[in-house]
């Protein structure tokens, strides 16, 4: 009886472990191929958008208006640059006026269907953030430019979240909160959400990845790859994205699609769509599991590997074409 009860848990494990972990194709292994001409383009507009966000600007969060209004600036003359109209969405935080922003391809065959790409443009108390999050945001930017002169067949959005970080994360001032709460309300078709999240760390120093428990029993110890993270009714999602992102580009890439309460499955703007029954995934290098400089002052421009952020940010612009038919 007692060995029938372990046989049954082991099998029972074994099954969840698998529905989590496994991906479409395989991870690329092996050394990078010679940034393309587009790639080395990509690589100096990412160094210039985080050089802006993180070194002129600096730390940017309520404490800090001034700069959190430059950064919004910034963002929204970026994407005006590529010829978007840019929409805003301004509420109070704790007596501040803070805002989201956005900007869209509107799909020529379904419209009303809805591809999101989100970074939040804030910065942690005491941390200039050049990964968390000046790289997501500048990855944000740098694909509404490749799609500028695209049609897609769904609509493609392009959103910049306010008050991503403490105190705010979780709460009802969250910026990705309001602005999902608002996506449901106006009973918007968001047929998948990636939020990308701390994008511009990779190392090749086996022992240098670390997971929460159980993870690091499934998956590599070296920092070298892009996480696609969901929660369970998500995985097709996240199976989606991982399965594109191999398609389009020679870099390492992993998945999983986990319970959305773990450690550091939910722990950015995704968890919002989430929250409004939106299915919606996590890009990231996997923030304070392999960057030491997470959430301190030494989060800086320098830090940030922008060559292969570049091919990230081409194989993120497959996903999408993707995802948008």
């Amino acid at each position: 009886m007692v060995v029938a009860v372990l046989v049954t848990i082991l099998v029972v494990i074994g099954f969840a472990v698998w529905y989590a972990t496994v991906m479409p194709g395989s991870s690329f292994r092996g050394s990078l191929p010679p940034l393309s001409q587009r790639e080395r383009e990509i690589r100096d507009r990412l160094a210039m958008h985080v050089e802006v966000l993180a070194g002129e600007i600096g730390e940017r969060n309520v404490w800090r208006m001034q700069a959190l209004d430059a950064a919004a600036r910034y963002v929204e003359q970026t994407l005006e640059q590529s010829c978007y109209r840019v929409g805003s969405q301004s509420y109070d935080a704790d007596g501040m006026v803070v805002r989201n922003l956005d900007a869209e391809r509107l799909g020529r065959g379904r419209p009303d269907e809805i591809v999101v790409v989100g970074a939040h443009y804030d910065s942690v108390l005491g941390c200039p953030g050049a990964n968390d999050n000046a790289t997501g945001v500048a990855a944000m930017l740098e694909l509404a430019r490749l799609f500028a002169d695209r049609s897609p067949d769904r609509t493609v959005r392009f959103a910049a979240f306010v008050n991503e970080e403490p105190p705010f994360c979780f709460g009802r001032s969250m910026g990705s909160r309001v602005y999902a709460r608002r996506c449901r309300k106006l009973r918007e078709k968001i047929t998948a959400m990636l939020s990308l999240e701390t994008i511009g760390c990779y190392r090749d120093d086996r022992g240098s990845q670390h997971y929460p428990f159980p993870f690091g029993l499934f998956y590599p110890r070296t920092g070298d790859f892009i996480g696609f993270v969901g929660n369970l009714s998500s995985r097709q999602l996240v199976r989606c994205c991982v399965a594109a992102f191999r398609r389009h580009v020679q870099f390492p890439s992993e998945g999983t699609a986990a319970p959305g309460y773990l450690p550091g499955i939910f722990w950015s703007d995704h968890w919002s769509f989430w929250r409004e029954r939106y299915k919606a995934v996590m890009v990231t290098d996997t923030a304070p599991f392999r960057y030491p400089q997470y959430h301190t002052p030494d989060d800086t421009a320098d830090r940030v590997d922008y060559e292969r952020t570049a091919r990230v940010v081409l194989g993120l612009r497959g996903v999408i074409e993707e995802l948008a038919g």
